[in-house]
């Protein structure tokens, strides 16, 4: 019997042989379609090839792709596990056509691998075509199906169309008949919906493009989209037309039954089966960076695995089970998909942390939910309110709380559901509106509220498609614009300024117009993007692509990746106290704000620095993963001053330590953080420390340059050295010698000529100025050039000395400014008061003031010109 894996490479094969590249399976989460959650068809990565947008170096295609149906239109959830097809995860087989083969072809293809290489009776299958489409049903018939099982179908069911306008065309389909043991009819039968005749694949002609209007045009660049679901025709080749039935899903309910020992195929079977799907596409999400969250993709991930775990419950299990299934699935599909394998680690630990997380909730939940309903009558709904209720206080969901009635055969009132919901937002909103925010920030929490969240891609990409939903100019909703406008969009791989990182910059492109994004903020979960339109125009409702500055965006991460680093490094150096108050991590330099009381030598600081770069060279593996808070505290996580957390956190760890921290007890720095980093330490290049300085009382500030911006410091550094040791005509290592001693040198010049100024200045080398007798006290007064104000206190010591009683005054013109002193000899400070003195010159001077003692003090003023009369004060409060 050929195995799921067998049948894979057999389709792959085959159109490997008929010239088609083998395509590997994009990420569940698209890259170039906004409008979708997760990829649901084996066409979407190819979405700019058909429509002629994107160019590749080949014109067939074949692939094996991942898909998920759990969200927005293509939903699936409540029905995996209660039927025989339906999945949250499936495998689309497929082989595409850019303009190169037709219907000629692609029927033929068909026909020959479903009949020749899998081995399918021809006369099990049925096709069926457009009823227009008299050209494929020429074709059917030549390849060797009989008129009576072709089968023209009028409706949409077999016309395919991209969306309301653009490329479209007919479809064919091939059927297989399970025989008449089976109920159910042909396509286009009042018996259809059975599940005897049940379609293995499906051919797109995308031959037109259809308009407003309603009117169609022959595409130039005429297309084949085929798909063929994995699970559906290995069923049909093992014997089977349940694709629970198939090898893989069989082992993957035999491990679900081993772990919770229940009979796999009793009458609790279906629990197994939802266990089964859901576990390929929690682990295929999680292994393509989708995380457990409250919003958005992370939501839909949350209901999958909380689904799989409530019906683990059900089937007694008391310990987390699903981790211990993920060995079983990378066993069974991690030779075809080796991110299973690479991210199994990752998958584990996300399940095992949900689960022992969730059965606390599920727990209590299901003791409330059975409170709830112990007061209705029997077949009655369970009142909206009450399901709010379960949702809002107790974190029970509403589609588990569905899941969980369904089995009792009740339902939930939605409408009240929704109302209760309503009536909060309304609360809320309130709430914000007293907050003390600015009325005009309003406008975003309409958008929220309208338009719901943005979703941030920028953790795994830097490109992606998104959707405007948005436009805002001068604090109102606008329908388009090509000037400076704020741009709202459903999803974005640009990180909005929050936690000390700077919001990222780029492009945007539409259809009809460009803009470049010179910022991104946040509020109340919506991500501003700050534009200016620089060619065309921009609409609300535009598919966009977004570009983030790639090199502006690798500086911000790797300052960031440092600044843990950082962080911890100073923990080291000077103790536990040290916390953080307060970041900035710029594409151009970090800057960190840490409680320390006192400034950090230069030693120390270079301790910090190579420590720093010690772990940057280890080169380890910076890792992410979603924790509650307490989980996070736990394992020693520092958290960020200041901020508030929800009930789940993102935890960097970084760097491998002998004596660290962590759940393995090996890690260097671990931290709550919501930021964008590198991959690895080494990615940050090197750090060097600027310098560290008083930021407030008891809070020291480091700065920080890494990468570019540090190798072009330290080069900046070596040039200026090198033109040091030019000037001093030495080499580099002799410049510090050479510099103190010209340092000392001077030091002694100085000193020299302080000397000499004053000696000339009290009337040594034979100059001086002879005192005079004001009302009894002998007053010199001199005017001095070329003298500093430092100098005065020193000649007037040298005047007092030579008079022994007396009163100095002092006015030195200083170029442009002028410095005063006065000096009164001890026998007289009782009566004289040198600070009187300078009082009383200092404003005949321009200035106002001055101080000291009553033996010496000094002042200044704005100019010596007015020194004649000034010195005239000094004798006239002397004269008194």
């Amino acid at each position: 019997m050929a195995s799921l894996n067998d049948i894979r490479a057999t389709f792959l094969d085959y159109f490997r042989r008929q010239g088609h590249e083998v395509v590997p399976s994009s990420p569940l989460v698209p890259r170039n379609d906004p409008t979708l959650m997760f990829v649901n068809s084996g066409m979407v990565q190819f979405k700019n090839l058909f429509t002629g947008v994107e160019r590749r170096d080949y014109v067939r295609a074949t692939t094996a792709q991942k898909c998920v149906r759990a969200g927005g239109k293509h939903n699936d959830l409540d029905n995996v596990g209660y039927t025989a097809r339906h999945h949250t995860f499936f495998e689309m087989m497929g082989n595409f056509s850019f303009g190169d083969y037709f219907k000629t072809d692609a029927i033929p293809f068909a026909w020959e691998l479903i009949t020749k290489d899998f081995g399918i009776p021809k006369d099990r299958l049925y096709t069926t075509v457009y009823h227009t489409d008299d050209e494929a049903f020429e074709i059917w018939k030549k390849v060797g199906v009989p008129e009576s099982r072709i089968i023209r179908i009028d409706t949409d069911d077999n016309f395919w169309r991209m969306g309301p306008t653009g490329p479209c065309g007919p479809c064919t389909e091939i059927f297989y008949d399970h025989g008449d043991h089976i109920w159910g009819g042909p396509p286009g039968s009042p018996e259809e919906d059975g599940d005897r005749f049940i379609e293995i694949w499906n051919i797109v002609f995308m031959q037109n493009e259809q308009f407003e209007d309603g009117s169609m045009v022959d595409l130039e660049m005429q297309s084949i989209d085929t798909g063929m679901g994995l699970e559906r025709i290995g069923a049909l080749l093992q014997g089977s037309n349940d694709n629970y039935d198939t090898d893989t899903m069989r082992g993957l309910i035999e491990a679900s039954a081993h772990a919770t020992s229940v009979d796999p195929d009793g009458d609790q079977n279906v629990h197994h089966r939802v266990i089964a799907d859901h576990l390929r596409s929690t682990s295929f999400l999680i292994a393509d960076g989708v995380m457990p969250s409250n919003e958005g993709r992370g939501y839909v991930l949350r209901r999958i695995m909380r689904r799989a775990m409530r019906h683990a419950h059900l089937l007694g299990a008391k310990d987390p089970v699903m981790h211990k299934l993920v060995p079983a699935l990378v066993s069974n599909m991690g030779q075809a998909y080796a991110e299973l394998g690479q991210a199994q680690a990752l998958i584990e630990e996300t399940l095992l942390l949900e689960e022992t997380r969730f059965k606390q909730t599920l727990e209590r939940g299901l003791r409330l939910l059975d409170e709830e309903l112990a007061g209705l009558p029997e077949d009655s709904d369970l009142p909206g309110a009450a399901a709010f209720k379960l949702y809002d206080t107790y974190g029970f969901p509403l589609d588990l709380t569905q899941d969980a009635l369904r089995e009792k055969g009740r339902g939930v009132d939605t409408d009240g559901f929704d109302a209760a919901m309503e009536e909060q937002k309304a609360k809320a909103r309130a709430a914000w509106s007293g907050s003390g925010e600015t009325a005009d920030a309003s406008v975003w929490f309409d958008i929220a509220e309208d338009k719901g969240v943005t979703e941030f891609l920028g953790y795994d990409t830097e490109v992606a498609e998104g959707q405007i939903v948005a436009l805002v100019s001068d604090g109102a909703q606008v329908d388009s614009a090509n000037g400076a406008v704020q741009i709202v969009l459903n999803q974005t791989p640009f990180y909005a300024e929050s936690g000390g990182q700077v919001g990222d910059s780029g492009t945007l492109k539409t259809e009809t117009g460009q803009a470049t994004i010179t910022d991104t903020k946040k509020v109340a979960g919506v991500f501003i993007h700050i534009a200016e339109v620089t060619e065309g125009e921009i609409s609300a409702g535009q598919g966009a692509e977004l570009v983030v500055d790639h090199e502006r965006r690798s500086a911000i991460r790797a300052n960031h990746s440092a600044t843990h680093l950082l962080h911890e490094a100073l923990r080291g150096e000077l103790g536990e106290h040290v916390a953080q108050r307060g970041s900035l991590n710029a594409q151009d330099r970090l800057r960190f704000d840490f409680s320390h009381s006192k400034a950090l030598s230069v030693e120390e600081l270079g301790r910090v620095e190579t420590e720093v770069n010690a772990y940057i060279r280890q080169n380890s593996p910076v890792e992410t993963r979603i924790m509650t808070p307490d989980d996070a505290r736990e394992i020693g996580a520092q958290a960020l001053f200041g901020e508030k957390y929800g009930d789940e956190v993102r935890v960097v760890s970084m760097g491998r330590a002998a004596t660290g921290k962590g759940l393995d007890k090996e890690t260097y720095s671990i931290e709550l953080c919501g930021g964008t980093h590198v991959r690895q330490t080494g990615d940050i290049g090197l750090c060097v420390v600027l310098g560290d300085s008083a930021s407030s009382a008891g809070v020291r500030r480091i700065e920080a340059l890494t990468g570019e911006a540090a190798r072009a410091h330290l080069r900046a550094q070596d040039q200026r050295l090198a033109e040091a040791a030019l000037a001093l005509k030495a080499q580099g290592a002799e410049v510090p010698e050479r510099v103190k001693a010209l340092l000392e040198e001077r030091k002694a010049l100085q000193n020299e000529v302080a000397q000499l100024r004053r000696e000339l200045a009290s009337g040594g080398a034979g100059g001086g100025a002879e005192a005079k007798d004001v009302n009894g006290t002998k007053f010199l007064a001199q005017v001095l050039q070329g003298v500093s104000g430092k100098d005065l206190p020193g000649i007037i010591d040298d005047h007092k000395a030579r008079l022994g009683s007396g009163v100095v005054l002092l006015i030195a013109d200083t170029g442009g400014k002028a410095a005063v002193a006065a000096g009164v000899t001890g026998d007289l400070t009782d009566k004289i008061s040198a600070a009187d003195i300078v009082r009383a010159v200092t404003p005949q001077l321009g200035g106002k003031g001055g101080g000291g003692r009553s033996d010496m003090a000094q002042g200044g003023g704005a100019s010596a010109e007015n020194a004649e009369a000034a010195i005239a004060a000094a004798e006239a409060l002397l004269g008194g």
